[in-house]
């Protein structure tokens, strides 16, 4: 099991960076070249909201992203490091009555719910969790050696 880590302070200019990483691995990995696209864009949506979660949050720690060969998959961590709810559960804080004080953030949580469902209909394979370190979608993709033919 080959393990790739990439670590980046969250700063946008970094996701196409993260982006093009995960493709390059993906595809020494052996992921099909017809699903590179769907990481690339998968990983660039998990990367976007890390980014935008850190930002918001004022979290200084970098973005983490795991990128890890198995025998018949590849798989993508990427953990946000926000605690307590808005973090990786993707679920929003309830709230008795939302203010004007509260758009900013409501704003903020309706563009994390929207790139969660981008990531759902790009990977089949996708997991999102929330833990003592922060949040973490965990996506993976089946390799060429489990698609192989009998």
């Amino acid at each position: 099991m080959a393990t790739v880590e990439l670590r980046f302070s969250a700063q946008p200019e970094h996701v196409r960076t993260a982006r093009l990483v995960a493709a390059a691995v993906a595809r020494r990995a052996g992921v099909d070249e017809a699903v590179l696209d769907e990481v690339r864009l998968a990983v660039g949506e998990a990367c976007s909201r890390a980014v935008g979660l850190h930002r918001s949050h004022g979290i200084t720690t970098p973005v983490r992203v795991v990128l890890t060969e198995e025998e018949k998959a590849f798989s993508i961590e990427v953990g946000d490091g926000v605690l307590g709810p808005g973090s990786g559960s993707g679920a929003p804080e309830a709230r008795e009555d939302a203010s004007a004080g509260d758009l900013h953030e409501s704003d903020a949580e309706d563009e994390d719910e929207m790139g969660l469902a981008v990531i759902s209909g790009l990977v089949d394979d996708v997991e999102v969790t929330s833990g003592d370190d922060g949040g973490v979608i965990r996506m993976s993709w089946p390799t060429a050696t489990a698609v192989a033919l009998p």
